[in-house]
């Protein structure tokens, strides 16, 4: 599922769980414009039945190679690789009292880890604020939702290309070279923001140029700062590294709308651009002070293009743990994200309660449900049967949809879909710990790549197959329906491809 990605009451987010953040799982700091809600361990193994693991591509293929990175040195892990120390095992396997239940904060040890995160910490604020200026300016200038709409596809029609550019790119250059470039680049594009609103500019089509030209530095960036990860933290710790920045960005999907409707009124809206500017500098800094991230074979590839972007995709369709794991966001987000049939359910079955607040609550109980589970991450971060995890979440994901979908009070309601963004969250966690451990290094950020790009469509998809079943169905049909879909056929996925089940680290 991926709400980087679920999301996006607010239309420039960052990429996660269920479509929506982004998140590709990771720490991030992107923003997917106008995109909606905005969700490796090498030497990894699949275990069980010898047959699957014998002639699967991802065991032959990905555990020699990831045994080849677990031997180089990864961001500061040298000889000894991802283990954990000896010291670190048993804190990991036998955490006592309320720490178990607590937020996974182990790889907040790992001195570029924590930088990098700390980042976000701003970074996912700010990013929402803009999220918030730019449909309020062009809505302001045009009065019409219309154009909106088409600032949203200005900024997805770059962001696709170039995430999937960017994957290929990622994985031919020193990462940290070209998080430094993307993330100065997201930066200067916020100042330019900040300056058209404040001369009183007041032009659309520079707003809309402005958003491509942010969105396409996102692409570049996403696959590189995802695929960073795991050469930053152990493999034993990129599930709580999940949790960490998938939380922050669900915070933030939460706090920043609120504080981008409380600052405007007393700052004004050209100032919300410029705080984001400066949030982005303390990202820049972050990126400054990792170590150097180059690929890993030590080839000097000058060359990232079509040829590459397809080796990708191959590659994805030669391993079915990678395969089941976009499978299964697209499961997820196509068939369960009910946030089309939220304005007609707060006007129609919930207005008894006010439809301002049914509406309110209804977009905002999947990002709180998602930090809830973020908060809680000790109690599932330490698990090692990842596939399991994931099938898990997904089949809990489709069923709290369809608990909403037949509930007629909206607390009820608001309840299931908090149960959703836990459920959610363990996904993207899960999801973004295969994408890191089942790939090779010099694979990864084209697997990101991808990430980035099914995190961004879904939620889309979803929008159009939803509101179209709502105006035939009902919108409490459309939504239980949709729920008890993505329930049979993850369940039917896991039944007929046992690599995911087998999946483990």
């Amino acid at each position: 599922m991926d709400s980087s990605d679920i999301s996006e009451p607010s239309d420039i987010g960052e990429a996660g769980g269920l479509g929506e953040t982004s998140g590709a799982g990771g720490p991030g700091a992107g923003r997917t414009g106008l995109l909606g809600q905005n969700r490796e361990n090498p030497g990894s193994r699949e275990s069980g039945g010898s047959g699957e693991n014998a002639g699967s591509g991802e065991n032959a293929g990905t555990g020699r190679a990831d045994r080849a990175d677990r031997a180089a040195a990864r961001g500061g892990f040298g000889g000894a690789g991802e283990r954990e120390s000896a010291a670190e095992a048993p804190e990991r396997e036998n955490g006592r009292g309320w720490r178990r239940w607590a937020m996974d904060t182990r790889p907040l040890r790992r001195p570029a880890f924590r930088r990098l995160w700390s980042s976000t910490i701003v970074t996912a604020v700010g990013s929402q604020l803009t999220a918030v200026a730019v449909p309020k300016q062009i809505y302001d200038i045009t009065g019409s939702s219309a154009w909106v709409g088409y600032a949203s596809l200005a900024g997805l029609v770059p962001m696709v290309v170039f995430a999937l550019w960017g994957g290929a790119v990622a994985d031919t250059v020193d990462r940290r070279r070209l998080l430094l470039v993307t993330n100065s680049g997201i930066a200067v594009t916020s100042v330019l923001f900040w300056l058209q609103a404040a001369g009183g500019l007041e032009s659309v089509a520079v707003l809309m140029v402005l958003l491509a030209v942010q969105q396409a530095f996102f692409g570049l960036n996403s696959p590189a700062r995802n695929a960073s990860i795991a050469r930053l933290v152990p493999a034993g710790e990129l599930a709580a590294a999940g949790a960490l920045g998938s939380t922050v960005m669900q915070t933030g999907l939460v706090v920043g709308p609120l504080l981008a409707g409380v600052l405007i009124p007393v700052i004004g809206l050209p100032e919300l651009y410029l705080i984001d500017a400066l949030a982005l500098c303390v990202t820049v800094w972050a990126v400054l002070r990792l170590p150097p991230l180059p690929p890993l074979d030590g080839r000097a590839v000058r060359r990232a293009g079509l040829r590459q972007v397809a080796e990708g995709f191959r590659y994805i369709s030669g391993h079915r743990v990678l395969l089941l794991s976009f499978l299964a966001d697209v499961v997820a987000m196509v068939l369960g994200m009910p946030r089309a049939l939220f304005p007609q359910l707060a006007a129609e079955t919930f207005a008894p309660y006010g439809q301002g607040l049914a509406l309110g609550l209804l977009f905002a109980a999947i990002p709180i449900g998602a930090v809830l589970g973020g908060l809680l991450s000790g109690t599932f971060s330490r698990a090692r049967r990842h596939g399991w995890m994931v099938i898990g979440a997904v089949v809990a994901w489709g069923a709290a949809v369809t608990g909403f979908g037949l509930s007629d009070s909206l607390w009820v309601a608001v309840a299931f879909l908090a149960a959703g963004g836990v459920a959610d969250m363990v996904s993207m966690v899960f999801r973004g710990a295969i994408l890191l451990s089942a790939a090779t290094d010099e694979m990864r950020g084209r697997m990101q790549g991808v990430f980035t790009v099914v995190v961004a469509g879904g939620p889309r998809l979803a929008d159009v197959l939803h509101g179209t079943a709502g105006s035939v169905f009902g919108p409490r049909a459309a939504a239980a329906g949709g729920g008890l879909l993505v329930v049979v056929v993850m369940l039917a996925l896991a039944a007929a491809v046992p690599a995911l089940r087998r999946y483990r680290i």
